[in-house]
């Protein structure tokens, strides 16, 4: 897929789908908010549909789908698919978001944790298997996000929702830290899975490094940078007048 060349507005308008390599420390909102408003300012519209297929925390880099126009009534199908996630676990500690955007909160012994410890517990994390989102999520509490109240310092239930997890293997363990691969549907927080495998494990675990290697068909490998998609929109519009970035 060739990114790298500009689209009409009429083209944008009628639909299209882009896959990007989200940067480190950019919400899935800045890709889709920075396109728009390049776009925008290019073509001299207003308004242009453009949306994600699936959040990524800023923390997290890797695939992210971009639809525009009548494209993003697809939305929902392409988030519906499978994603594959590289993932690196600190073992021994945990943070109150379970990633590294809050400081260490407790830490707990790991020195005990082998190799083929690590691989029984995995396994019993794949299929489909009932998971507790993050409190610093999106998720829905008596319509608020939970973050709202996990800011707050309040204490809610977060209710289990199921997901399904049809692979999960060892890339490198390299006490303290493991990284795996997973395979996963919709819904996964790997934040939470890291949660899950470090209390498995008899010890503590937060997620370090995030990256979404696959969004169903769409790969690290056919993915444009931000840059590239941008770079044909920026600087002059369509009739060619200079525009200040």
């Amino acid at each position: 897929m060739t990114h790298n060349i500009p689209f009409s507005l009429e083209e944008l308008q009628d639909g299209q789908v882009f896959y990007i390599d989200k940067p480190l420390g950019w919400t899935s909102f800045d890709v889709v908010n920075r396109l728009r408003a390049a776009w925008c300012k290019y073509f001299g519209v207003k308004k242009l549909k453009v949306g994600h297929a699936g959040t990524l925390d800023p923390l997290a880099t890797g695939v992210i789908v971009i639809c525009t126009g009548k494209k993003t009534k697809e939305i929902e199908t392409l988030q519906a698919q499978e994603k594959e996630y590289l993932a690196t676990l600190t073992l021994g500690a945990t943070t109150p978001s379970y990633d590294m955007e809050h400081p260490i909160n407790c830490y707990y012994p790991q020195k005990h944790i082998d190799l083929q410890q690590i691989n029984n517990v995995l396994s019993n994390f794949i299929g489909t298997i009932k998971q507790i989102p993050p409190i610093y999520s999106a998720v829905k509490i008596d319509g608020k996000r939970a973050y709202n109240y996990a800011r707050k310092g309040s204490d809610v239930k977060i209710e289990a929702k199921q997901i399904t997890i049809s692979n999960i293997e060892v890339i490198q363990f390299n006490p303290p830290t493991l990284t795996v691969k997973v395979t996963c549907s919709k819904g996964t927080y790997i934040r939470a899975l890291a949660r899950d495998i470090g209390e498995a494990l008899n010890s503590g675990a937060y997620l370090s490094a995030l990256k979404r290697t696959r969004s169903g068909n769409a790969n690290c490998n056919n993915c444009s940078t931000i840059q590239q998609l941008l770079n044909p929109y920026l600087y002059k519009n369509k009739d060619n007048k200079n525009i200040v970035e």
